[in-house]
């Protein structure tokens, strides 16, 4: 690592211009390894942050010569790019790469490798290493600027390769990127997390929180719009505390102001907030800035402070709801609230559950990503007497999914008639001549279009409200 004049370290340029020397090497060698071009399939789960993290995967695997495939069948380097974040996707993982064992049994010269959060967890690591022996490298999530190296060593020696230090992390500028979409656009500016929510494993597999120079993320940005990438979304664990690690110290709102006043039709989304960081200043931000949408992501977890406390996420219902209701009057009915809850946390009671259903009614969030408590290992929740069974929480989940569908619809009718500036994504899935876009507050509006104008904004007036998505028509006669 490089020396810096900042409290984050940095890599090196001249790790960086090592790297892109095995790059050069890793060429060679599959130029002379395999008969023609090679496929790589880069299979990701979990946040945009692992699909940030992949697409810097595949663009230094492009530089190494890779073509790829969605095909793991058809694959001679196949790389799974993994979450921790709940026992599921671990599970899925598990299959997934189990699945394999024949396939590199009958093609001997394929590389299996595996990456991301799962494998920074040293039992983990230690399951595949004694359970998996077909896979050739793993490598944890501090090192991806590594693989050109780990790659050609995997590639030219007998031996599996097992990458996963024990560190903070670093920032890597200046990795190639081969982006998945071309209409919409992941920008990491920080990484890692210092809040340890009692469930969960992110701090410990992510690293201290770490920002990017404010210059680069605008570098970034600038590019990306010359690119002509018209929805850009800030990434970080919890972009509300990007910059404190900085020298001098820069804060989000601030970011997003200087991003906003750029030349260019974009707009800015971001996510993850935490409550305990959100300021007013942040959401003040969002109102008066016009390229900022007025969307805002605030995982609440559990309306119970009691369960709060125990969850480790210092602040309060209380104090949730006074940001919730200071940034509906400022930006009122256009603002699109989503949040994050945990149902059936260890000790949680059906007194502390009834004081979520509360707040979810107090909130009317557009949606809600809500989930059943996953235990992970090396996490204090995970110590903690859980006595209310698995059938008891279903229970509670489905009244808690009920309740939210309601609201979810109601939200959707207030939107009839209106019309919005929306950004078209892709196709949609309400019928074969559908495209679907978003507006300024996330929403999905599903109109009758022309692919050809994915990529574009246009103003669609709402004329059906549904559940999750709206049914829309394009408003030709206005110009935005």
């Amino acid at each position: 690592m490089g020396a810096s004049t900042r409290k984050t370290a940095v890599v090196s340029n001249e790790e960086l211009e090592k790297q892109k020397q095995f790059s050069q090497r890793v060429a060679s060698v599959i130029s002379v390894k395999y008969d023609e071009k090679p496929k790589a399939c880069v299979v990701t789960y979990g946040c945009q942050q692992n699909v940030a993290d992949s697409e810097k995967i595949k663009g230094m695997l492009e530089v190494m010569g890779y073509d790829f495939t969605d095909n793991r069948l058809e694959a001679k380097l196949i790389i799974f790019n993994t979450c921790a974040v709940r026992e599921h996707a671990e599970d899925r993982v598990f299959g997934n790469v189990g699945m394999l064992k024949s396939y590199k049994r009958e093609n001997t010269d394929v590389i299996i490798a595996l990456c991301g959060c799962m494998m920074q967890q040293s039992h983990i690591a230690q399951k595949i290493k004694m359970s998996y022996p077909f896979v050739d490298l793993v490598f944890g999530t501090h090192v991806i600027h590594c693989l050109p190296e780990l790659l050609y060593r995997t590639l030219t020696g007998r031996k599996r390769i097992f990458e996963i230090p024990d560190m903070d992390g670093a920032i890597a500028e200046g990795i190639p990127v081969k982006r998945d979409d071309d209409a919409k656009a992941w920008l990491p500016i920080m990484y890692g997390c210092n809040n340890f929510c009692s469930y969960c494993i992110v701090p410990y597999v992510r690293g201290r929180e770490r920002s990017r120079e404010k210059a680069d993320v605008i570098n970034e940005f600038k590019e990306l719009v010359a690119q002509g990438y018209k929805e850009i979304t800030l990434l970080g664990q919890n972009v509300n505390s990007y910059g404190k690690d900085l020298m001098p110290c820069v804060s989000f709102a601030e970011l997003l102001r200087e991003l906003s006043s750029l030349d260019g039709d974009f707009r800015i989304r971001f996510m993850t907030s935490h409550p305990k960081d959100c300021t007013k200043e942040l959401i003040e931000t969002m109102a008066s800035c016009d390229k900022v949408a007025q969307h805002l992501h605030l995982p609440f977890q559990s309306g119970s402070n009691r369960v709060l406390r125990a969850m480790n996420r210092h602040y309060t219902r209380e104090q949730y709801l006074e940001l919730i209701t200071y940034a509906k009057k400022l930006m009122g009915d256009e603002l699109s609230i989503t949040s994050d809850i945990i149902v059936g946390f260890p000790g949680e009671t059906y007194d502390d559950f009834k004081e979520t259903l509360s707040l979810v009614e107090a909130v009317k969030a557009t949606s809600l990503f809500t989930f059943i408590y996953s235990p992970r290992k090396g996490t204090p929740a995970a110590e903690m007497d859980d006595p209310i069974p698995a059938e008891e929480k279903s229970k509670w989940f489905k009244q808690l999914t009920d309740l939210q569908e309601k609201i979810s619809a109601s939200q959707m009718a207030l939107h009839k008639d209106k019309v919005y500036k929306c950004y078209v994504y892709g196709k949609g899935k309400l019928g074969d001549n559908y495209v679907a876009a978003r507006n300024d507050g996330n929403l999905i509006i599903e109109f009758e279009g022309d692919e050809n104008l994915i990529g574009t904004f246009q103003s669609i007036r709402v004329i059906e409200p549904l559940t999750f998505v709206m049914r829309g028509e394009i408003v030709k006669e206005k110009k935005l």
